[in-house]
């Protein structure tokens, strides 16, 4: 198993928001975790990648249990991860945001920036096109991507990402979708938290239901999607 999740619990301050949650994840999979607003999903995401600091529980990552380690340590095993808001630095250039995701592999043998910097480009052409533009003058999905492009410079042996498609017009969240089945596609497992729940499930291998903390439901994206009962609590009907 890439990732594995065992009664993982977290929170802020005295509040406990993620309450022993389990989860798997296989090596080239995506996978979509789901629920409603305060259900603790962005918390879980934070808590996996050292954001905020698991109290209990294992999180154990291609065989090494993350849980305890910060955030800079998290990011040499392999996990990049890319939060909901402020995930760019609007007044650099596209090229410099890129660079200053490369930072954490600096002087590193195994890693070279400008071949990496040529498959970040062949990923999302348009930041080839736009790389001396101020990434905050770009569209909004385009800085996702400007975002996504940034945690893919290093290669990720897993990209985690937070509700990738908010605030975006209906078109450019098809678009930030299609970015990230081409990522996984290629090869690279995803995680995410996404609020547009029916979409995601769509194109994930599987998906996870939290409520209250806690686990709900697990299955194929397919299975969720079918469930009358997912559909009803966590979907909403058609």
């Amino acid at each position: 198993m890439l990732l594995e999740l065992e009664d993982v619990v977290s929170g802020y301050g005295d509040a406990i928001i993620v309450h022993g949650v389990d989860m798997e994840m296989a090596d080239g999979e995506m996978v979509t975790i789901i629920g409603p607003n305060g259900a603790g999903k962005s918390t879980l995401l934070k808590t996996i990648v050292g954001v905020v600091e698991a109290r209990e529980g294992a999180i154990v990552f291609n065989g090494t249990d993350l849980a305890g380690r910060p955030p800079e340590e998290v990011v040499e095993y392999g996990v990049c991860y890319v939060r909901q808001n402020d995930n760019i630095f609007p007044n650099l250039s596209v090229m410099e945001n890129l660079k200053m995701g490369a930072w954490p592999a600096e002087g590193e043998d195994w890693f070279d920036f400008d071949d990496r910097l040529q498959e970040v480009y062949d990923q999302f052409p348009i930041l080839e096109e736009r790389a001396d533009q101020r990434a905050g003058a770009l569209s909004g999905g385009q800085q996702q991507m400007v975002a996504m492009g940034t945690a893919m410079i290093l290669d990720p042996d897993l990209l985690v990402l937070d509700e990738p498609s908010a605030g975006l017009a209906p078109k450019l969240v098809e678009e930030v979708f299609e970015k990230i089945v081409d990522i996984n596609d290629a090869g690279t497992p995803v995680l995410m938290v996404e609020q547009n729940a029916r979409a995601a499930l769509e194109r994930s291998d599987r998906g996870i239901v939290l409520d209250m903390g806690e686990n709900r439901f697990e299955g194929t994206g397919a299975e969720l999607l079918d469930s009358e009962e997912v559909a009803e609590l966590y979907l909403g009907t058609d």
